[in-house]
């Protein structure tokens, strides 16, 4: 069907209505900002899709957020899955450190998950200034949740019928709706009004462009009042080219407080400078100080009686460009500063190399306007990519492997510790005549990656149009480069690690399991996501006869060298005592007074299941394990109640009784680690329940997925705090 011009198409009419949605529930509870974060990059990246109330250039190091990070948006998707408040900056530093490092402001932040089900949409981030009382009402909770689930359902529909919402770029910034109707002659008015006033007054949107000026105004500033709309005040006059006056202007904008500074003019004059906020820009004004008054303590925030009195300005940052060629929007030099913390902070949690990669991406590029990125490290003298963004594959492959003998931008920056930049594509071609244009960029930053006065690899940016690196941006590139080549340098090693924990976990469970007539089994192991990647989780499968297997799991205390070490020593134990023919319990009983022997000062749960396929029965023993599931078809599963005896390795004279159980045609058995149920501060006895009942399956639904299908169940899926070992057998009808 075609749509007639000028007609909505579905998909627009659908974001139409999460713009209202969001407006609104902003307006509700009076906050000043609002956005929605939607969920993208196989749902491990959040990326902010609307915004109200907050510039662009202060959203954009917030518009990308892993799931893993530790914010408040995170925070509500991925970790806690409900509604997160932080009351205010003192609040933020405690819960989250390094966002409260990076976002220094007095605010209050609720951030709640927008989830429909089991499906994950994003999720819907308030902010108010701190005069909120310190605990959200429950009116304020009652919109939030209401809101939260209008857009997820909104979402929700959108998928369904073909039009999903997704996001762009760069966050849609949203213009809150004006209530105040201003005719011609009320303009006029006004204008007239502000030019009678002995001090000058600026009007600033929430970019900080200047959408008004009085004649005083335009004069101190050095311009017309035509020739300042649309710039920055710190474009147009150098004296406000200040790190501190651009922290006000933030602070001002995102805790909605009035905010002042003295700044000094060429001429030795001072100016008092006042910023008042509301939710549509910000109202500069600009008064003389009097010589005998001392500017120092005239810097902070504004209490009733007048300006309050606040420690030195913060030391001077760099400034960073992002259209040099007009200069026209040219953000402010503290914004570099902010960026800076952000990626410092970020880089501190970064523990794999691809997870480094990740974050720079992530705080670089949008911040930067950069194209495409990639990293490459130096391994046996050539560079290997090890991550790329904005590259087509043929681009990386190109480069993939090349020696650092060659004559590239690359290899300079290796060799010579120095960092090389390109405006356009002629320079480039200068600099390097037989170098091939082989993507689409028209500008380069090729940044050399030293930690411990070593070269560990190189980073490059682009561009997709020409860009005039000025002394400032090269000098912030350069100190980027170097939080990311230390951050490198320690995840190498962490990487290193990781390997040889994951080559020691896949040794020491089975690689394959026996193929047993009469039983299909399938076997999932995950390691927990924080710590060395190594548990002391295990199953084992182990064939007894032609109509006898024994199914065992259990989990070591711990999650290091030490525990997967006793793993495969308990494993080994079970296996021995096994296939001398004891029962369950003579098993168990044994493998306890080998690890008493052994002394490791670790515990061990075990669960030892014998199914005898001839008779149709099940014999098992425990030694402090999770109880076995049982599922016959299209029946949900209920739990087999073992007698649970002594963990092993803790008392010499323990003995495990056996327990006989049923074992019909087509019944489903679970035996499975703590890991797949148990979440902090949550009831096992009803995680244990929930999973038996999850355990429902037909005659021809496939094993392995059912297997699946109990891991995306699991309690904090994403974030793991212990290992999932999980064992599945399936009897023949």
């Amino acid at each position: 069907m075609r749509v007639p011009v000028g007609c909505p198409t579905e998909s627009e009419q659908y974001a139409r209505a999460l713009d209202e949605m969001l407006l609104r529930v902003t307006a509700d509870v009076g906050a000043h900002i609002g956005a929605i974060y939607l969920l993208a990059d196989a749902d491990r990246v959040l990326l902010m899709d609307r915004v109200i109330g907050l510039p662009l250039q202060i959203a954009k190091p917030w518009a990308r957020i892993r799931v893993q990070s530790l914010v408040p948006v995170a925070a509500a998707a991925a970790r806690e899955r409900r509604l997160v408040w932080v009351s205010d900056h003192h609040d933020l530093a405690r819960r989250f450190p390094g966002a409260a490092l990076a976002f220094p402001y007095q605010i209050a932040v609720a951030t709640a998950p927008i989830h429909s089900g089991t499906r994950d949409f994003g999720v819907l981030m308030l902010v108010w200034p701190t005069l909120h009382p310190p605990q959200l009402s429950e009116g304020e909770r009652e919109i939030i949740d209401a809101a939260r689930r209008q857009i997820a359902d909104l979402l929700r529909r959108a998928a369904e019928h073909g039009a999903p919402v997704l996001p762009g770029d760069r966050p849609c910034l949203l213009a809150p709706a004006r209530s105040d109707e201003v005719t011609g002659q009320h303009t006029r008015a006004a204008v007239d009004c502000l030019n009678r006033l002995p001090e000058s007054c600026v009007s600033l949107d929430l970019e900080g462009r200047i959408t008004y000026a009085t004649t005083t105004a335009a004069e101190l500033l050095g311009g017309t009042v035509a020739s300042l709309l649309g710039r920055p005040p710190w474009e147009v006059a150098a004296w406000l080219r200040n790190p501190v006056f651009e922290d006000r202007y933030r602070a001002a904008i995102v805790s909605r407080e009035v905010t002042s500074y003295t700044a000094e003019l060429p001429d030795g004059d001072s100016r008092f400078l006042q910023l008042f906020p509301d939710r549509s820009g910000i109202t500069l004004r600009i008064t003389s100080v009097p010589a005998a008054e001392p500017a120092a303590e005239e810097h902070g925030r504004e209490s009733a009686s007048g300006p309050a009195r606040v420690p030195a300005a913060r030391p001077p940052t760099l400034e960073r460009v992002r259209e040099p060629v007009s200069g026209l929007d040219r953000p402010p030099r503290a914004e570099a500063f902010y960026n800076l913390l952000h990626l410092t902070a970020s880089l501190t949690r970064a523990v794999t190399m691809r997870h480094v990669v990740d974050l720079v991406a992530d705080h670089v590029m949008p911040v930067f306007d950069v194209r495409a990125m990639a990293i490459a490290v130096l391994e046996c003298g050539r560079m290997q990519v090890i991550g790329s963004r904005g590259y087509g594959a043929g681009v990386v492959d190109r480069f993939q492997g090349l020696p650092i003998t060659l004559s590239t931008p690359g290899e300079h920056a290796v060799r010579t510790g120095e960092a090389e930049f390109f405006a356009i594509w002629d320079e480039f071609q200068q600099a390097y005549p037989h170098a091939v244009h082989y993507d689409e960029m028209n500008a380069w930053a090729f940044l050399p990656l030293i930690a411990s006065d070593r070269p560990v690899g190189m980073c490059v940016l682009a561009y997709a149009e020409p860009h005039a690196f000025i002394a400032e941006e090269r000098s912030t590139l350069t100190a980027l480069a170097g939080l990311t080549a230390q951050a490198l340098d320690r995840a190498r090693i962490y990487d290193i690690k990781d390997r040889l924990a994951q080559s020691l976990q896949a040794g020491l469970l089975p690689s394959n399991l026996p193929a047993v007539p009469g039983v299909d089994v399938a076997a999932r192991y995950l390691p927990a996501t924080h710590g060395v990647g190594i548990g002391g989780d295990f199953y084992d499968l182990i064939r007894l006869d032609d109509s006898a297997v024994a199914a065992v799991i259990g989990d070591v205390q711990g999650h290091n060298m030490t525990a997967a070490a006793l793993m495969g020593q308990v494993r080994t134990a079970v296996h021995a005592h096994a296939a001398t023919g004891a029962g369950p319990g003579q098993v168990l009983t044994h493998t306890n007074r080998l690890l008493l022997d052994l002394s490791p000062d670790l515990f061990t749960s075990c669960l030892y299941v014998h199914l005898d396929l001839k008779r149709g029965a099940l014999y098992a023993a425990s030694a402090g394990h999770l109880p076995p599931l049982l599922s016959l078809p299209d029946e949900p599963g209920r739990i087999i109640d073992v007698p649970p005896g002594v963990l092993l390795g803790i008392d010499p004279g323990a003995t495990y009784p056996t327990l006989e159980h049923p074992l019909p045609p087509g019944a489903l058995l679970a035996l499975y680690t703590d890991g797949l149920v148990e979440s902090p501060g949550g009831d096992l006895g009803r995680a244990i329940a929930n999973l038996a009942a999850d355990l429902t399956h037909g005659p021809d639904r496939p094993l392995q997925q059912i297997a699946d299908t109990l891991l995306q169940r699991a309690p904090h899926s994403r974030q793991r705090s212990d290992d999932i070992a999980l064992l599945l057998l399936k009897t023949e009808i």
